[in-house]
């Protein structure tokens, strides 16, 4: 079962993105951590935290995917801001990325995106890839504004 597509297919009509679903060992009990962001892009508020945390946790009764206890967590984006799509990294570009692709990693600059190819600057030079070559790409600043 995919819990992630289970979190987007009853957040996403309520206006929330699925950004991240981990699910770990947290003591004797399973951790279940989502992180959701807005669609409108606004900033998440702790009411949006607690409505995204009842809803999911109505599915995941519905669906009892556990056999043990699990604690259900939902946060914000946050610092460690996980970037998936090409819109992410428009959002968020000027920033530093740190990026997980091919085998390496690297903290890059976001330059452009142009379709699903982001430019990032890496020690100067400029370094393109297709988003779904990217295993893994977080925010390593955060903007003095919100975005």
């Amino acid at each position: 079962m995919d819990l992630a597509q289970a979190a987007a297919e009853v957040l996403t009509p309520l206006g929330y993105e699925v950004l991240e679903l981990d699910v770990g060992s947290a003591g004797r009990s399973r951790r279940v951590l989502l992180r959701i962001d807005r669609l409108d892009e606004g900033v998440v508020s702790m009411d949006d935290v607690e409505r995204a945390s009842e809803v999911f946790g109505l599915e995941l009764d519905r669906l009892d995917p556990f056999d043990e206890p699990y604690r259900l967590e939902v946060e914000s984006p946050g610092s460690q801001r996980p970037l998936v799509t090409p819109r992410h990294f428009e959002r968020f570009h000027g920033l530093l990325a740190k990026v997980r692709a091919g085998g390496e990693t690297f903290r890059g600059r976001i330059v452009t995106v142009e379709g699903s190819t982001v430019t990032f600057e890496v020690s100067g030079e400029p370094r393109r890839l297709d988003v779904a070559r990217i295993d893994s790409a977080r925010l390593a600043e955060w903007p003095s504004e919100p975005r």
